[in-house]
């Protein structure tokens, strides 16, 4: 029994890497940054720390580090937070019967590019290919209404992104929407959603409910 607990020789180089070195390896990376970059590499802490890189990646694979990615977030200040939170993801899991539930945003400034050379199509083994300049033809906005329980997509493009344009695509959204039906529109705090233009179309068309998402929040 004793012979089975002994660490014989196995084959390979032995492990040069001490666990404390790996341990200011890590250490370094989420506390520290290089003088003259905003966060460090794997060839730059490597000289640091004079060890290989590739030691350096193995150890940020292991402890699942990646310091060139960076995500955003911020934080609502909205007073009625939780209630806004509730109503919607109420929507979310549980819609009205007979009613229609759409997530309304836009997404502007979307850049009309055409290729200057027709796109050569997918063949087996080559994929489709396109040149490397473009023209442009300006910008567009593209409105969206997203079906929530359907997954239907109601949408528009426009040149514009004002309550004119926000009206137009209201006026889509009626026109494809089933009659009866009262509709429930889930919106951000964009200006356009509250101008006094859209609230007079909103109270000519008594049907539609809206949902306003907590500030700095989206839609879906």
């Amino acid at each position: 029994m004793e012979g089975l607990l002994l660490d014989h020789p196995r084959s390979g180089r032995p492990k040069t890497i001490t666990a404390e070195q790996e341990a200011a390896i890590v250490e370094a990376t989420l506390r520290t940054q290089p003088a003259d970059a905003t966060h460090w590499s794997v060839r730059c802490l490597a000289a640091a720390r004079e060890v290989s890189p590739a030691t350096v990646h193995r150890i940020w694979r292991r402890h699942r580090l990646q310091p060139h990615r960076v995500e955003s977030f911020k934080f609502s200040t909205d007073p009625e937070f939780v209630t806004k939170v509730r109503d919607i993801v109420g929507l979310y899991l549980h819609p009205p019967t007979r009613a229609l539930v759409l997530s309304v945003d836009e997404k502007s400034r979307i850049q009309a590019l055409d290729r200057t050379q027709p796109i050569l199509p997918l063949r087996p083994g080559v994929p489709a290919r396109q040149s490397h300049d473009y023209e442009r033809h300006g910008t567009t906005t593209l409105f969206a209404a997203l079906d929530v329980k359907a997954g239907r997509v109601i949408a528009q493009c426009q040149p514009r992104h004002r309550p004119q344009e926000f009206v137009r695509f209201l006026e889509r959204i009626d026109r494809t929407s089933p009659r009866r039906h009262p509709i429930h529109l889930i919106l951000d705090n964009f200006g356009a959603h509250k101008h006094p233009e859209v609230r007079d179309w909103f109270e000519r068309h008594p049907r539609y409910h809206l949902h306003f998402t907590p500030t700095h929040s989206r839609p879906s």
